[in-house]
C-alpha cells in the first residue's frame, strides 16, 4: 500500500507528459492517454522492487557540492590534457578500484557522479560486487584515484543509503 502515492504521482506525471507531446486536451486523447500511463504505471511497478532508502540529507548535500566542485575541476584539467603537449594525452588507462558499496542505488548514484565528471568513466563492475572498473583520460597516480572514489564518494553515499 506504500507504493500507491508513487505509482499515483508517476502516472499524474506520465499523463502531463502525454498532453504535453500530443497538444491536446481533447476527450479521446484523455481517455487513451489515462488507459496508456496507468498500464504503463502498473507494468513497471514489478521492474522496481526495491525502494530507495536515503538517509542524511545533509550529506546527501554536501555531497552535492563536492560532486560540482570536482565537476569544474575535471573541466578545467581535461582541458588542460586536450590543449597539452601530445605526450601528456597518453596517461589514460582502465583502473581496478575495491569498493564496499553494495546499495543498488548508491551504486547508480556512484556510476552517475563519476561518468558526469570529465576525464571519468564507469567501465564495469565485478560479478561479486566487489570492484569498480574505472576508465581515466589522465592517469598518473592510481593510489590517489582509489582515495578520491572511496573518501569523496562511496563514503558519504554508504551514509546516505546504507
Amino acid at each position: 500500500m506504500k507504493r500507491w502515492p508513487s505509482l499515483t504521482l508517476f502516472t499524474v506525471m506520465l499523463l502531463a507528459l502525454w498532453f504535453l507531446l500530443n497538444d491536446t486536451l481533447a476527450p479521446g486523447q484523455l481517455l487513451l492517454g489515462l488507459l496508456l500511463t496507468v498500464a504503463i504505471t502498473l507494468g513497471t511497478a514489478v521492474m522496481r522492487p526495491l525502494r530507495a532508502r536515503p538517509h542524511h540529507l545533509l550529506v546527501a548535500a554536501r555531497l552535492i557540492f563536492v560532486v560540482l566542485l570536482d565537476i569544474a575541476r575535471s573541466n578545467i584539467a581535461v582541458a588542460g590534457v586536450i590543449l597539452g603537449s601530445a605526450k601528456r594525452r597518453s596517461n589514460s588507462g582502465f583502473m581496478k578500484i575495491p569498493i564496499d558499496l553494495r546499495d543498488p542505488y548508491g551504486l547508480a548514484a556512484l556510476a552517475c557522479i563519476i561518468t558526469a565528471t570529465p576525464g571519468t568513466v564507469w567501465a564495469g563492475l565485478s560479478a561479486d560486487g566487489s570492484d569498480l572498473t574505472l576508465h581515466v583520460l589522465d592517469l598518473q597516480d592510481e593510489e590517489t584515484w582509489i582515495r578520491t572514489i572511496k573518501h569523496r564518494y562511496e563514503r558519504p553515499l554508504m551514509e546516505i543509503f546504507e
